[in-house]
């Protein structure tokens, strides 16, 4: 009985940690908390660097949940590394962090069943930081997927820009196969 007790503290813990980190911060700021206004846009059809400094930055949002090496926390938050929700389809983790995902979801062979935000909820997220976000995490610990675009940003906005609610699994691999 305690042991479910622990657990459950363990796991109340662990959602308000995910509210708060995964929702997001404005990891572009400079050190001194001004936005860096120097850097231009991207070109829309240009790669995010990959593996990048500022791809690692960003990350810093979601290290809480799924962990600084991409590991997850087991029981809790699915890992990242070795993820063919990560390495598979881009246009579904592209929605997945526009519009979030919640449910049973397996990962690497084990189901999760929690909630994650959209990426960045409270706080904007241009869609230049997004695809290099996201090629970040398609390119460490591992993984080896192609570089996201911005122009793969702006597509999958523009195709789920009607979404108001939270992904489910089966869903998003209805819709984005």
């Amino acid at each position: 009985m305690l042991d479910t007790l622990y657990r459950r503290q363990f796991l109340v813990a662990a959602l308000l940690v995910a509210l708060t980190a995964c929702g997001g911060g404005d990891a572009a700021d400079s050190a001194d908390g001004a936005a860096d206004q120097s850097a231009e846009p991207a070109d829309m059809g240009t790669p995010a660097v990959v593996a990048s400094a500022e791809g690692e930055e960003l990350y810093a949002t979601c290290v809480a949940c799924h962990q600084v090496n991409g590991q997850g926390m087991p029981g809790a938050f699915p890992p990242l590394a070795g993820s063919e929700w990560v390495t598979g389809s881009p246009d579904r983790l592209i929605a997945i962090l526009l519009h979030g995902m919640q449910g049973p979801v397996t990962v690497a062979g084990v189901e999760y069943n929690g909630v994650m935000l959209p990426y960045g909820v409270g706080v904007p997220i241009s869609d230049d930081q997004l695809a290099t976000l996201l090629t970040y995490v398609r390119t460490s610990w591992g993984n080896s997927a192609s570089a996201i675009t911005v122009a793969d940003i702006e597509r999958v906005k523009a195709a789920t820009s009607d979404r108001t609610t939270a992904w489910t699994a089966d869903e998003l691999m209805a819709a984005m196969p």
